[in-house]
């Protein structure tokens, strides 16, 4: 087992003393060293650098986020070790494309580094999920599913989380999703009173063992391996 190594803010040596930022420009400004470092390592992968009110945004090939996820993680250099967030955003123009968001940061060398990947209206919502580097991203990931329906391959548990896994009115975060929902108010209340919420649970989370028949398939062969992950 591998010992818990406890990494304090700005340990980096040559690191200047951290200061309150003032005056931090709208757009423009320094520049996170790792834009450069992620260009001269993945080349025409690694797209422009965006800063805005002080924070980094660089575009990167979706195809190859966990290539680049791994490196900024495992490189000294970098060493981000945290991953706070996974999210998607939609834009109104329909012909904006979708951009994957990844939010790293590097406790070791205090820095803030935001990922965007834009994945083209028409093209399959589809990136590589990076729950082998950070396994917090599990249940990151099955939120931005839940909202917005983008699949992360390789996950290993890639279900809903806030909704229930029957649920068929679509992605709630997506902008054609209407706002009263896809169904009428009857419909959902008939749904609702329907559902068994047993059927959610794990083996271990059940009170009622009949309920274990009415999960899908391959949930019931993952729970009776013993496979634990995301519960």
């Amino acid at each position: 087992m591998t010992d818990f190594v406890v990494i304090e803010a700005g340990s980096a040596p040559g690191l200047p003393a951290p200061v309150t930022p003032k005056n931090v420009p709208h757009r423009g400004g320094e520049v996170n060293p790792s834009a450069e470092a992620l260009k001269a390592q993945f080349g025409a992968a690694i797209g422009r650098a965006d800063v805005v009110w002080g924070e980094t945004s660089v575009f990167i090939e979706a195809a190859r986020a966990l290539e680049i996820v791994r490196w900024l993680h495992d490189d000294p250099s970098q060493s981000y070790e945290y991953l706070s967030d996974v999210t998607a955003v939609e834009f109104r123009d329909r012909g904006q494309p979708i951009e994957m968001i990844w939010h790293l940061r590097s406790i070791k060398y205090r820095r803030f580094l935001r990922l965007k990947a834009q994945i083209a209206k028409g093209a399959p919502l589809e990136v590589p999920s990076v729950w082998p580097v950070y396994k917090g991203a599990d249940w990151l990931e099955r939120e931005c599913f839940d909202m917005f329906g983008i699949k992360f391959t390789g996950h290993p548990d890639l279900r809903r989380i806030l909704l229930w896994e029957q649920y068929a009115e679509g992605f709630p975060l997506r902008k054609d999703f209407p706002l009263r929902g896809r169904f009428s108010r009857a419909e959902q209340l008939r749904q609702a009173l329907a559902a068994n919420p047993e059927a959610r649970y794990s083996m271990e989370e059940l009170s009622i063992a009949d309920a274990f028949a009415e999960l899908p398939l391959d949930m019931r062969a993952r729970i009776k391996g013993g496979e634990t992950t995301g519960e």
